[in-house]
């Protein structure tokens, strides 16, 4: 396993192309709503909890749309590697790079919320091992690490 691999890396309509791609390559439709939900998620510059993403869907349609749609949206996005869960947060972010499966690896700062995804195959691929080894099965460990980013120090 390489320590780390690269990405082509989304944003703005590429982004929204190519998670529409990716979900209708799952055999699953790409809804108005879908699309409202993703949009909505993918403006955020910290992860968004589905609160957020409701209050920001409502006031882009002009109409209140309930946490609970989006949640429903938010697992199918997550299931599609369209976004990732932020566990410790309950707050979600979009996969920039949503055509590669990886194991999840978060960097956040308890001053100021940001979070950084990285990628590292070595460490994700040892906790995979470590739980296999006690008889485990892992499906997609998510590593997150609580802490200070270099913008607060």
């Amino acid at each position: 396993m390489a320590a780390s691999h690269s990405h082509h890396l989304h944003s703005g309509d590429s982004l929204r192309q190519e998670a529409e791609k990716q979900i209708v390559s799952r055999g699953e439709q790409w809804t108005d709503m879908r699309a409202a939900v993703f949009d909505a998620l993918a403006t955020f510059d910290k992860p968004a909890s589905a609160y957020d993403i409701a209050e920001a869907v409502s006031k882009a349609l002009g109409r209140r749309i309930a946490a609970n749609s989006v949640y429903r949206i938010l697992d199918l996005f997550v299931t599609t590697n369209l976004a990732m869960r932020v566990e410790s947060a309950n707050a979600y972010v979009a996969n920039e790079h949503p055509g590669c499966l990886h194991d999840c690896i978060f960097l956040i700062c308890d001053n100021c919320g940001s979070t950084r995804h990285i990628d590292n195959d070595r460490l994700s691929g040892g906790v995979r091992e470590a739980a296999e080894a006690a008889g485990f099965e892992p499906v997609r460990p998510v590593i997150e690490v609580r802490g200070k980013c270099g913008t607060c120090d």
